[in-house]
């Protein structure tokens, strides 16, 4: 089984990709915010500060790209293959308005004929491997029978399933007997895909915000390939971690037990370790947008906007994270920070 970051747009960019990797060594792979394509462009400034070979090092990265064009998709893999990628990830997924206004994201899923003719062109054309990121449907979670004959057709690397409709964006339950309909429909596919016998992974993705959220979902479902983490990661980012570890003292009978992930040591309940995990995990991340961004107000911006997840991790910190959104000096915010810090506990989730 894998572990994997979800793209989370404006947040998981190369500097959080890296500090997140640095600090807690556990993902299996992340995947980049989307690239759109342009006509006659090559990549904009963000972008190739994003997928650059230079700003991943000695970390497994999927670039993404969103769009509805199979030229551009191909451009785009062709200019990412130089960079010494092997797969690129189709978004399917955003729920966002400005996206699928122009039917792109989860608003491609809406034309399955148009769908199917764009996959036949990249699958047919892309230099690299396609995975692909996907909501269940537009309006109706029936529609989703209809989605997976078509990608039951293509070799695809792995499906990544948010088992949503566009219309329901984050709310509600989930409906994870889509998820079963998914393993079982390409499971049956797969013999006649390329290689006879040729599985076709089915990751998961969604409302896994915790340790237990995810214990429960495995009990649930033991048989599961992969799971993919996005806002329960920016709640916990030691998340998967903690899952690992507990995973190897299933009992936490030995909570002062260290356990090495890629050289780095953590008690895996240890409430004082989590936080200062934490505490490193941000002040890392605060130096290293200093370091690119303009100025301190970009800076406050970035991690503020990490706070409004993470202070949910904390017991009583809306005084503190209510000062954090106040300050405008990086000053204040360090200061704010360094109090939710020392008065508030971390919740046991």
């Amino acid at each position: 089984m894998q572990y994997e970051f979800a793209p989370l747009e404006g947040i998981t960019g190369y500097i959080y990709r890296n500090a997140h990797h640095a600090c807690f060594p556990s993902m299996d792979r992340y995947y980049t915010p989307f690239i759109t394509p342009k006509k006659g462009k090559s990549f904009t400034t963000r972008e190739w500060n994003d997928i650059a070979a230079e700003h991943n090092q000695n970390i497994a990265v999927v670039p993404q790209i969103l769009t509805n064009q199979a030229e551009g998709f191909c451009k785009v893999a062709g200019m990412l293959k130089e960079q010494g990628y092997e797969e690129v990830n189709l978004n399917l997924g955003c729920p966002s308005a400005t996206v699928t206004a122009k039917k792109k994201g989860a608003g491609f899923l809406a034309d399955p004929d148009a769908l199917d003719a764009f996959l036949e062109e990249i699958f047919a054309h892309s230099p690299l491997k396609i995975s692909i990121k996907t909501r269940i449907g537009v309006e109706n979670p029936d529609e989703f029978e209809r989605l997976l004959d078509i990608f039951s057709q293509y070799p695809i690397q792995k499906l990544i399933v948010h088992p949503r409709v566009l219309k329901e964006f984050y709310k509600g339950n989930v409906h994870r007997e889509a998820y079963v309909q998914a393993k079982e429909r390409l499971s049956a596919a797969a013999a006649d895909i390329e290689t006879v016998g040729r599985t076709i992974p089915v990751c998961y993705n969604g409302d896994l915000f915790s340790v237990s959220d995810t214990e429960r979902f495995l009990v649930e479902y033991p048989d599961a390939d992969d799971l993919m983490f996005g806002r329960g990661m920016l709640i916990d980012p030691a998340l998967v971690m903690r899952l690992r570890a507990k995973s190897a003292d299933p009992a936490g009978k030995n909570a002062a037990k260290e356990l090495r992930l890629e050289n780095k040591s953590t008690v895996w309940e240890d409430a004082a370790k989590r936080v200062s995990d934490i505490r490193d995990f941000y002040g890392r991340l605060a130096e290293d947008y200093a370091a690119v961004l303009s100025g301190e107000r970009d800076v406050l911006f970035k991690m503020k906007e990490l706070w409004s997840w993470q202070g949910q991790l904390f017991e009583g910190s809306e005084k503190y994270l209510k000062k954090i959104r106040k300050a405008q000096k990086l000053t204040e915010y360090k200061s704010a920070v360094a109090a939710l810090f020392a008065d508030c506990p971390i919740k046991d989730a």
